[in-house]
């Protein structure tokens, strides 16, 4: 929890700040980014909130940090409502669940509310608000893992919601390795009537991403927008496994249409599909660029 006596200089005086128990996972940032911004590689506020809207996204970045690094001077009358809001809708039955992680390095993680039963992408903190208003939106059928990383309290939603989890067998670890539905080889898995599920090797030796329908890429650790270059990145400094195969994936994945590209860690996109594929070409070459001049060297 964090504590006044720990609040960072760098803070803006007011209700709102963060200490410096800070992991600089740039949750807030983008949560709140008219509150919080970075300050010394690490988060604070900048712009204590004016507002209601304002007031109520900087609870939403309070309750999303993975390390519960920001806090109020008093304690918010209004927290129950914030915590209420999650799943907040992204569009259509696409929602962001918050309650980030540590564990996963403060990882995003969605929900994809479905007739046929709810998908979980990737694993939030379990955290009590957020099981209840799952609980009420229907539970979790499938609990839905791009690649080793991004696990976090999977075990404890597997055991309260019953859910079978997928995740990829070259991405199993000893925490993973029970997981109910174990992805196979390199092929494209159609999963569901308008769900694929894509291998995209790369940042992990079996980390996917899920396309539903042509609207939305959860992509993990394999894409994101990045705010500092304004274009989407592959993971090319975090990649554990292999960079010749992280090229290789993402010119597969430019292939497919879609409008959403939701991470678990780095910035969302949003645009057109045609605009999207633009992006994803100059992606494409920033990375085959790279590989070059790494070849080169």
């Amino acid at each position: 929890m964090a504590t006044l006596e720990r609040r960072r200089k760098e803070n803006a005086e007011g209700e709102f700040y963060v200490d410096s128990t800070c992991i600089d996972c740039d949750t807030c940032r983008w949560v709140a980014p008219e509150t919080f911004r970075e300050a010394g590689a690490q988060s604070a506020v900048y712009h204590q909130p004016t507002n209601e809207s304002e007031r109520r996204r900087a609870l939403h970045a309070l309750l999303a940090c993975p390390t519960a690094s920001i806090g109020t001077v008093h304690k918010p009358a209004d927290i129950q409502a914030a915590q209420a809001d999650f799943p907040l809708a992204i569009e259509d039955e696409v929602h962001y669940c918050g309650y980030h992680a540590e564990s996963s390095y403060g990882a995003a993680s969605y929900l994809i509310r479905r007739p046929e039963g709810n998908i979980l992408v990737d694993s939030p903190r379990f955290a009590p608000p957020l099981v209840k208003r799952l609980e009420t939106l229907g539970g979790v059928r499938h609990l839905y893992l791009t690649h080793r990383d991004d696990v976090a309290d999977h075990r404890r939603l597997r055991e309260h919601f019953g859910c079978e989890r997928i995740m990829h067998r070259d991405d199993l670890t000893a925490s993973t390795r029970d997981v109910e539905i174990v992805l196979e080889g390199a092929d494209p898995i159609v999963f569901a009537p308008g769900i694929t599920i894509l291998p995209v090797p790369g940042h992990t030796p079996g980390h996917t991403v899920l396309l539903l329908r042509e609207q939305f890429c959860f992509s993990g650790d394999h894409l994101a927008w990045s705010e500092h270059r304004h274009q989407l990145v592959g993971f090319w400094d975090y990649c554990w496994y292999s960079r010749s195969e992280l090229v290789r994936s993402m010119e597969t994945l430019a292939r497919y249409r879609f409008e959403w590209v939701l991470p678990g860690h780095g910035r969302r996109y949003h645009a057109s599909a045609d605009q999207m594929a633009i992006q994803m070409r100059r992606c494409v070459e920033d990375l085959q660029a790279r590989a070059q001049r790494v070849g080169s060297a």
